[in-house]
């Protein structure tokens, strides 16, 4: 899909080409149900509790994990407990936020007022809802809406031709913006926040997705990410942007061999046999934290465990907004 969304050769173009009827129907389907809630039409639920939305307008990898939990982390530090709820698709990024954030009660629901209301009874006084931007049908008191600075050399198109669920004009249903980046510089990222703070009318955030440090998979330990600096290291994942963490641990020094399976995968046991041989054979395997939640109980005892790259959310503009605004969403639930 990279190749597809992102190259400028003559073959990717022509498919990108064939694929614009496809994206005409995407768009007039998406359009035609906003247009329906706007007008009333289709039914806005509320939620019991005050609650912050997060999601994106292209597919995967902008970084909606690990800045739910850095919201959900925030309001642990105001001594607020949250609650985050997610559709619960492959069951990994909820075991993901219950490690990230100790703190929170992690309700994994497509419904989401039954998991607000069970988020509730479990205690929680604020929710966050991760990856809901299109969810038209819940309302919210803060939505955030992310935009990776990597999607910035995609076409803008919408699905399939391009990876864009929804257009540039989304963010008028924003009520803050952040512009990720993993693999992408500063001057980028600046760039694309310029443009969408004048085409949008909002305030927008740089916010970096770096790896803070790494951790063993099994025994905890936790090491310098320059620990692998100059090794030969096999970087494993099942993850939507694999690119991002590969040039993540390239820029350390790492000698990188990569293995990648589709989003959300379930290891299979030849996949568990074929990373410990990778184990034996390389200075480290390096995994996703994604990842680690479904290796962790499974892996051999006899084999070099992984290290599991922590990765962590470090604001560059726009960090005191942001935290002002959720401020603002408890204090109005108070």
């Amino acid at each position: 899909m990279r190749w597809l969304w992102t190259s400028r050769r003559l073959d990717a173009r022509i498919v990108r080409t064939l694929l614009l009827p496809a994206s005409a129907l995407w768009r007039i389907a998406l359009g035609t149900r906003a247009w329906a809630y706007q007008r009333g039409w289709a039914t806005v639920q509320r939620l019991p509790l005050a609650s912050v939305a997060i999601g994106n307008l292209s597919v995967g990898g902008s970084g909606k994990t690990p800045l739910a939990a850095w919201v959900a982390a925030h309001f642990v530090t105001r001594g607020v407990r949250p609650g985050i709820l997610l559709r619960g698709v492959g069951g990994d990024e909820a075991q993901v936020h219950r490690e990230l954030v100790p703190g929170a009660i992690v309700v994994a629901d497509p419904d989401r007022r039954a998991g607000a209301v069970r988020a509730m009874a479990e205690g929680a006084r604020v929710l966050v809802l991760d990856d809901a931007y299109q969810r038209l049908d819940i309302a919210r008191d803060l939505n955030i809406c992310l935009i990776s600075a990597e999607s910035s050399q995609a076409v803008r198109w919408p699905l399939p031709a391009g990876p864009w669920r929804e257009g540039i004009a989304a963010l008028k249903r924003a009520d803050l913006v952040v512009v990720t980046r993993k693999r992408a510089d500063y001057r980028t990222a600046q760039e694309l926040a310029s443009e969408l703070q004048r085409s949008a009318g909002r305030p927008v955030a740089i916010a970096r997705l770096d790896l803070s440090l790494l951790r063993g998979l099994v025994s905890g330990k936790e090491y310098p990410v320059t620990v692998i600096a100059g090794q030969r290291i096999v970087a494993a994942s099942a993850i939507a942007d694999p690119g991002a963490f590969v040039a993540q641990l390239k820029r350390i020094g790492a000698q990188v061999q990569v293995a990648t399976w589709k989003d959300h995968h379930l290891f299979r046991d030849e996949d568990i046999a074929w990373l410990a041989h990778a184990a034996r054979r390389a200075d480290h395997v390096v995994i996703t934290a994604k990842d680690a939640v479904k290796l962790r109980d499974r892996w051999p005892s006899s084999v070099p465990e992984p290290l599991v790259a922590m990765l962590e959310v470090r604001f560059e503009a726009g960090e005191a907004e942001l935290r002002d605004a959720l401020d603002r969403v408890v204090t109005r639930d108070v």
